[in-house]
């Protein structure tokens, strides 16, 4: 079983456990609908991406 040659620091190991953070996505405006959707995604709204119609969603009547 693999141990530790030397002790870590508190310092050494809580500076490393430091950056363990979560980032916000990445939001962008979609050229068609001008809502916010994710980066490189088809948009939710619309079903555009890249400037064509990928999917073809179907409306909820309510």
């Amino acid at each position: 079983m693999a141990l530790p040659k030397e002790k870590v620091s508190k310092a050494r190991g809580r500076s490393r456990r430091a950056n363990w953070k979560l980032n916000p996505p990445t939001l962008v405006e979609c050229t068609q609908c001008h809502q916010l959707k994710l980066a490189h995604r088809v948009c939710k709204h619309c079903g555009y991406y890249d400037g064509k119609q990928v999917v073809v969603l179907e409306k909820a009547e309510a």
